[in-house]
């Protein structure tokens, strides 16, 4: 059947109140999720110590190597089924969701069996030192079997929301990370398992998160799915990676960086007072705090997608600029709210991470202050960059992504590495933070004037 647009809220609700409703529970599903490794770190850290957090960092990139690839196949079939249906393109819009389930249950079979054949090499190439790999090697050679559970968590969600169902998409993550919160403490302490312990919590809940989101198939309100829709087709696998490559680039290019600066903090930290077990813990445990930022401004964006997407795609130009204007001003009030409490609360914050010397809080509180000082105009860099995704620009979402990460972050990093030692790289965020603002907003300024303000008639 062809999904009448008038049945479709997305072509008329009010903006603000599809934002709203769209968008809360994304903020909510993603800060949950990001719960998942904070939970963990939080109780890793109290019962550990923090070798433990900085095991968990090293760790760490597995996980957002996942997510990459998780949220390109996500937002990338996401995007595409909220375009054909706004082009009354039903079947495609089937066969594209069918596609990025095979897809993400194929790729996290995959990645699951290269982290097992190679996890000390991969840990070593992370920047684990001789105490932190005995911990990180523990706790990812657990978490790897919950891989592919988590790419379903990750990327099968956006879809559930390009149908409208928010919050099923949101309870299903509260889920997981519920249990996995209940289940944290109870291993941890209760069974005395240490670090295995927070590890097996992550990969039950994973696992559950995951079957509650597939058994939504069958419940799809905007389209009925055949059992032939559930194949890898190269034309939708295409069409996905590249609507879904901003995100892919961005948490991607993110991985590399950490990779990076756990490498030059082991490296530069050895030379200072700090050594370099607490620069990589503290690394880990700020990254973490930042997480809840990016969760709270990737949700509203996810939240934004399908609206963006479907007006687009029916021609509806005048809600798009609305949809924007709109989720600018939300940004800035959100990202400048969470910029005060981490820039007012540092040391608080750290300290729910675990004990540590004086060293590691000193150290600990500079770092968090200056990596998140720009927090209140991030919030806009990362929202325009994944806006032209959205609207299938995604070559230029993904330039304005590698230009954050790659072409600017990771050459003042080294740079300032090289020439201040660990001070040096405490100063490289909020340095490349700024530059890469005044780029993204000049693009999206140039790229806005050449959208129409006025609704075309698709015929």
């Amino acid at each position: 059947m062809v999904v009448e647009e008038k049945q479709n809220p997305l072509g008329y609700e009010k903006i603000s109140k599809l934002i709203r409703k769209m968008a809360i529970p994304a903020i909510i599903a993603n800060v949950v999720n990001a719960l998942y490794n904070i939970v963990d770190q939080i109780f890793i850290g109290q019962g550990v110590g923090y070798l433990g957090n900085a095991a968990t960092n090293i760790a760490f990139p597995i996980t957002t190597i996942c997510m990459a690839i998780g949220l390109m196949v996500g937002i990338g079939a996401a995007s595409n089924f909220n375009l054909a249906l706004g082009r009354k393109e039903d079947k495609h819009a089937r066969e594209v969701a069918g596609t990025a389930v095979v897809l993400l249950v194929t790729a996290g079979l995959m990645i699951m069996s290269v982290v097992l054949l190679f996890l000390q090499p991969l840990l070593n190439l992370f920047g684990a030192t001789d105490q932190i790999l005995g911990y990180a090697s523990e706790y990812a050679g657990i978490t790897a079997f919950g891989i592919p559970f988590f790419m379903i968590s990750i990327g099968f969600n956006p879809l559930v929301r390009a149908d409208g169902r928010a919050t099923y998409s949101m309870m299903a993550i509260i889920v997981g990370a519920l249990l996995n919160t209940i289940l944290d403490p109870l291993f941890i302490f209760g069974f005395n398992m240490g670090i295995a312990g927070a590890a097996w919590a992550t990969v039950i809940s994973q696992v559950v998160s995951a079957l509650v989101l597939l058994a939504y198939i069958p419940r799809f309100r905007s389209v009925r799915f055949e059992r032939s829709d559930f194949k890898l087709s190269f034309e939708d696998v295409k069409v996905i990676a590249s609507l879904g490559l901003t995100s892919f680039i961005f948490q991607i290019s993110a991985t590399v960086v950490q990779i990076v600066s756990n490498n030059l903090l082991r490296t530069y930290g050895a030379q200072s007072v700090y050594g370099s077990d607490i620069p990589i813990a503290v690394g880990g445990v700020v990254s973490k705090i930042f997480v809840i930022f990016i969760a709270v401004v990737i949700g509203l964006n996810q939240g934004a997608q399908p609206i963006l997407g479907f007006n687009y795609g029916a021609k509806k130009y005048s809600r798009v600029h609305e949809t924007m204007n709109l989720l600018l001003k939300v940004i800035l009030i959100l990202s400048t709210v969470l910029w005060i409490l981490f820039e007012g609360f540092p040391l608080q914050l750290i300290q729910m991470f675990g004990s540590g010397d004086a060293l590691y809080y000193e150290f600990g509180v500079r770092y968090a202050r200056a990596f998140l000082f720009f927090t209140f105009i991030n919030g806009t860099t990362i929202i325009v960059t994944t806006f032209f995704p959205a609207i299938g620009k995604a070559k230029l979402g993904a330039i304005l992504s590698l230009t954050r990460q790659m072409f600017v972050l990771l050459p003042v990093m080294i740079l300032l590495a090289t020439s201040f030692g660990v001070d040096g790289l405490i100063f490289a965020g909020p340095i490349s933070d700024f530059i890469c603002f005044i780029i993204c907003i000049a693009v999206y300024i140039r790229q806005m004037r050449k959208i129409p303000k006025t609704d075309e008639l698709l015929v």
